[in-house]
């Protein structure tokens, strides 16, 4: 059976605007430092660079 100890939920937020809008898993063995992904933000009506943030 696989560990789930190695993925955990974060909080994306979009460059522009700042608002939180997705969240998503990630393993923080493979994927130590923030990732950083381009999602579609509906505030700001177009695609931009969402940050992985704190909680």
């Amino acid at each position: 059976m696989a560990k789930k100890d190695d993925r955990i939920i974060v909080t994306m937020a979009c460059g522009d605007c700042k608002r939180r809008n997705y969240t998503t898993m990630k393993n923080k063995r493979n994927d130590a430092e923030r990732i950083s992904l381009s999602k579609y933000c509906r505030w700001c009506r177009s695609h931009t660079e969402h940050k992985e943030t704190k909680k």
